[in-house]
């Protein structure tokens, strides 16, 4: 297993997570299956969204004297007062049901996240009323190790980032959303169906909340890898052909901040179809085929896909133009750790002998000499 750290939090989170949520309804003997090879593939983060006691009760159950070996990312304001799953903003309830959560999993939940902050309706929910203060009390009295929060919109995370209460994040990220204008509600057009004649290119709203959280030190943690499993489907998928699990992991991976792509399982099978990723090949994680079947409309724009490689510099090109956008939000105050990721890398902007190879084999026309000079100067 390959651990990422989460931001400025100090954690560390495995790259392939658990998403609990496909194990709710289910008898205990196939959430301990499911929980039993999690660990045993080294997996030790695991999303617990869900606000029923028993999903709850039988993954604390599963995993028994090993409490402390995962990190449990539970959620504040996740409750089942009207639905199965319901966002409250109502502190008797929510207090209700995530202290339920604590006496579960032993008095601790490693992240605590403010559920659902997607409209300004939630937005406000959260921030204009106690709910915060809650958060930070309950952060405060060690109940929770770090404060969160869930989105799908990047609009509303931006905002609940400058805040300044967040650590991490929770982010719908895949291929077909983020190639959906911001104004486009993704969750909408899951249930929809995705349709690809509604891309605009990389949104740069959301490209710059992913640089943005890499800026801040906000860990990102990844829910909707597999867009539900649409874009694993020939049915279902919006581009050409079905994107593979590691193609779409791997583009989730390699945006700024990313630390964990959480994947919904429910079976020790689905635990070991995951835990390939760490296997695959470059060509195997390789999603730039994928997204140059489409109109070109975000032609100069790296996407981190490394099809550029090998550079005879020996450069990352992908890193250095990751650092390098970064720097670009404001290249007078670039932050400390993002110069020192630059300056740790074994080659830089500075090593380029502009001999072509990357461009030449770059499917969006990144204009890559200039990108290393221009790190080079921005980072001498």
């Amino acid at each position: 297993m390959i651990f990422r750290q989460i931001g400025k939090t100090g954690r560390k989170a495995s790259i392939v997570g658990l998403g609990c949520e496909h194990l709710d309804g289910k008898p205990y003997e196939q959430v301990k299956e499911t929980i039993d090879a999690a660990l045993e593939q080294g997996i030790n983060i695991l999303d617990v969204f869900m606000p029923g006691r028993e999903i709850r009760e039988n993954i604390a159950k599963a995993l028994g004297g090993r409490r402390a070996d995962v990190m449990i990312q539970g959620h504040i304001g996740s409750v089942d007062i009207n639905a199965q799953y319901d966002i409250s903003r109502d502190l008797t309830v929510v207090q209700r049901y995530f202290e339920d959560m604590l006496r579960i999993f032993g008095g601790h939940i490693d992240f605590g996240m403010m559920f659902f902050i997607d409209s300004e309706h939630d937005y406000k929910g959260v921030f204009d009323t106690g709910f915060a203060d809650y958060v930070r009390k309950l952060k405060e009295q060690g109940d929770i190790g770090h404060i969160g929060f869930s989105s799908h919109n990047p609009d509303m995370a931006v905002r609940a980032i400058e805040t300044g209460l967040p650590e991490m994040m929770l982010f719908s990220i895949n291929p077909a959303f983020d190639l959906y204008p911001a104004e486009v509600y993704t969750l909408d057009e899951l249930g929809k169906g995705l349709d690809a004649s509604a891309f605009r290119g990389i949104d740069p709203k959301r490209a710059a909340l992913y640089k943005l959280c890499e800026k801040k030190g906000i860990g990102i943690t990844v829910m909707k890898t597999l867009g539900a499993g649409k874009l694993l489907s020939a049915e279902h998928t919006p581009f050409a052909r079905p994107m593979t699990a590691a193609q779409c992991m791997h583009y989730a991976l390699t945006r700024p901040a990313v630390a964990s792509t959480l994947i919904g399982c429910k079976s020790r099978a689905e635990v070991q179809d995951a835990v390939r990723y760490l296997d695959a090949s470059d060509s195997e994680r390789d999603y730039s085929d994928v997204l140059s079947t489409l109109r070109n409309d975000f032609k100069g724009n790296c996407v981190y896909c490394s099809h550029c490689q090998p550079c005879p510099a020996g450069i990352d090109i992908a890193a250095v133009n990751k650092y390098l956008d970064i720097a670009r939000l404001d290249e007078n105050n670039v932050p400390p750790s993002i110069r020192s990721h630059y300056t740790g890398l074994s080659a830089n902007g500075a090593d380029c002998i502009g001999c072509g190879s990357c461009e030449s084999r770059c499917p969006f026309g990144v204009p890559v000499i200039d990108n290393m000079a221009e790190a080079a100067r921005i980072f001498k």
